[in-house]
């Protein structure tokens, strides 16, 4: 026979369970859909039914559907009210009851950004002692530990929680799994040391291998993937590939035989637009090897009499838009008899290619009579109005957009490229972080112009791990000047950046009904003196840098600790010796067509545009472009796809805006060399 205190103590667990099956049957559709008071197991009703199990229930039962509240509480982000009822438990808990409070408590910790009290806490985890469902939380914990860095045990925690999983939280899992590994560098990833049992890690990491082996060839990566799902037929991934890769098995090439190029071919832009056609038809028409071709007229005289004919409507470069048919761009150097174009010049491409201009009607028109023309490609617009305007018409074309809007849509048909100052800006804040760099100085114009280069670098030094940098505006050259006079001198010290939000925040774990949130950024931490900051990010230009760097050897002297770099604003022809000497050390970025990719293009290209590197620039955007629209699906629909570019090495993130890393070079001895 059962002692009674045995009894009353089994009767007083019964009772609330019973209750709670009453109120079910009376209650269709609200509450659990079990009775039982498991804290092992899924809980499957909402915080507001936990609590009311909480204030009918008595003992050991009490606690449990105390801890079942704590998790559907955070489950529904209601953090605080978490905290409370943790504070509420008792002292005294059996060891299923510990081990779930310390998921619980570390998950709460998490919340709290307290990541070190967090993973102390997980490292007291009886992990053989948890159920499957626990496990699979356990293991959510430690990816959120890993703060979305790419590492050995992120891998680990990720391939040990997948077997847990089933339906959605399954793919998810594979999906993270492929996000960490594509993060890291291909030496990252090559010094992993794993252990000889690994095997489903080390199937991954081939994977990885092939993928980056065959990712710039569609029908070869899909080979490549059917003959590793035969060589690891138990790995998860060959049961269901990543997303990704699923999706790069369906690729087919994107239609090329139409392209609509919308560029704007009068006013202010157009000398812009003229450039961008160029390099776009200089590249289509396979001249990048050519003879170097005579100096292009100055955009502001008119064509020649004989441009201003419309062209043959069969012609493959015809302009079509009505008002732009009695115009040829001024900036397009036409080659005379005695300077015909060479073999090489002859076109390497059967496309046939409609130019549209965008500043004689609306942008609504040109994609109407672009698609009507039978358009299978569009590239442009180039103006931001026009492209924010396309990305919200619900075009069924493919569109490459020349320009990027404020606020990014993801469309399945639209990608995104520019050159714009953010981009130099993000490409900074990686090769500053890459060479060790941790207290960063922005030094940029006093205008919204420095704004725009400040917040989209603090943005990415934060997504880097870093916290926000300092900055510091300047004036005019003529503020500059009167400041190096009176031997002012420029201080390394400023104000912590006050990020703004980016565009789409970083979103938190989620998976198998573990929710936690994101990181806040920390956007003012205290401000550094002087002595901290170890790097200056200048955005100026030429004739600015020229005085900022003797001003900055001013007040800090000639051997001082903080690094300089520039961005390619300051970085123009017909800087001589002297000015090369004056810059000794500084490191800047630029395009890779100037920095010494290809010299005779680069020579072609600046003799076409009379030395001005701001039009060299565009026709390498021109150049791309072409490359771009001609991988289009690879690009849009292969993450990882990347392209060696004339403006930089090309890749697209999930949003299909074309991320651009930079070439650096350093002024060396009178010398540009590379950075090293």
């Amino acid at each position: 026979m059962l002692p009674s205190k045995v009894v009353r103590h089994k009767a007083g667990r019964f009772v609330p369970v019973l209750l709670a099956g009453l109120i079910l049957a009376a209650c269709s559709g609200q509450g659990p859909q079990t009775s039982n008071v498991n804290i092992q197991g899924p809980i499957t009703g909402g915080s507001d039914y936990y609590l009311q199990q909480v204030q009918q229930s008595s003992d050991d039962s009490r606690t449990d559907w105390q801890l079942l509240a704590i998790r559907a509480l955070m489950k529904e982000g209601k953090y605080p009210q978490a905290g409370q009822q943790i504070n509420l438990l008792p002292s005294q808990l059996s060891d299923t009851q510990q081990q779930e409070l310390l998921l619980l408590k570390s998950q709460f910790l998490f919340s709290q950004q307290n990541v070190p009290g967090a993973t102390q806490l997980l490292n007291q985890v009886k992990v053989d002692d948890l159920s499957k469902e626990q496990q699979a939380r356990y293991y959510g914990l430690q990816i959120a530990a890993a703060q979305g860095k790419p590492s050995l045990a992120l891998l680990r925690a990720y391939i040990a929680q997948e077997p847990l999983l089933s339906g959605d939280d399954r793919q998810k899992n594979i999906d993270a799994t492929w996000q960490a590994l594509t993060q890291m560098t291909p030496q990252e990833a090559s010094s992993l040391v794993i252990n000889a049992d690994e095997n489903t890690l080390q199937g991954w990491l081939d994977l990885l291998n092939v993928w980056r082996a065959n990712a710039q060839d569609g029908e070869m990566l899909k080979s490549a993937l059917k003959d590793w799902q035969t060589r690891y037929p138990q790995n998860p991934a060959a049961k269901t590939l990543p997303t990704p890769l699923s999706q790069a098995q369906n690729f087919t090439k994107a239609s090329t035989s139409t392209i609509a190029l919308l560029l704007p071919l009068n006013g202010q832009a157009q000398v812009f637009a003229s450039a961008i056609q160029k390099g776009f038809n200089d590249a289509k028409n396979g001249a990048l090897n050519a003879a170097p071709q005579p100096t292009a007229q100055p955009a502001t005289q008119p064509a020649a009499a004989e441009s201003a004919q419309p062209a043959p409507t069969g012609e493959a470069n015809a302009v079509v838009s009505p008002a732009a048919a009695a115009i040829t761009p001024a900036a397009t150097p036409q080659p005379t008899a005695a300077q015909a174009q060479p073999e090489a010049s002859a076109p390497s491409s059967s496309a046939q290619i409609k130019v549209y201009d965008t500043s004689s009607q609306p942008i609504q028109q040109v994609m109407q009579q672009a698609q009507q023309d039978g358009a299978t490609l569009v590239v442009g617009p180039l103006l931001k109005n026009n492209v924010e305007t396309v990305a919200n018409s619900q075009t069924p074309l493919n569109v490459l957009a020349l320009n990027a809007p404020e606020q990014i849509q993801n469309h399945p048909n639209i990608c995104y490229f520019a050159l714009s100052p953010e981009d130099e800006a993000r490409d900074a804040a990686h090769h500053m972080w890459n060479q060790g760099k941790r207290q960063p100085l922005l030094l940029v114009p006093r205008s919204s112009f420095g704004d725009r280069v400040v917040n989209a670098f603090a943005q990415e030094w934060l997504k880097l791990g870093g916290t926000a940098p300092l900055q510091q505006r300047f004036g005019s050259t003529a503020e500059l000047k009167q400041g190096i006079n009176s031997g002012a001198g420029i201080t390394l010290s400023g104000t912590p950046v006050n990020v703004q939000p980016a565009a789409a925040e970083p979103q938190g774990v989620s998976i198998a009904g573990l929710t936690i949130p994101s990181p806040q950024q920390q956007s003012e931490p205290a401000a550094a003196s002087s002595g901290n900051v170890d790097s200056v990010y200048i955005v100026s230009t030429q004739d600015e840098l020229q005085l900022i760097k003797p001003m900055i050897a001013m007040r800090t002297g000639s051997r001082s600790a903080a690094s300089l770099y520039a961005s390619s604003r300051s970085y123009q022809a017909g800087a001589g010796p002297d000015f090369r000497l004056e810059m000794e050390g500084l490191q800047f970025s630029d395009i890779p067509l100037l920095s010494g990719r290809n010299p005779a293009l680069m020579q072609r290209a600046a003799q076409s545009f009379n030395n001005d590197y701001s039009l060299v620039r565009l026709y390498a955007m021109g150049i791309d472009a072409w490359t771009l629209a001609n991988s289009f699906n690879q690009v849009r629909q292969s993450p990882g796809f990347t392209i060696d570019g004339n403006t930089g090495k090309l890749s697209a993130n999930q949003d299909c805006v074309i991320n651009r890393t930079l070439s650096w070079s350093q002024y060396r001895q009178g010398e540009i060399v590379p950075a090293s």
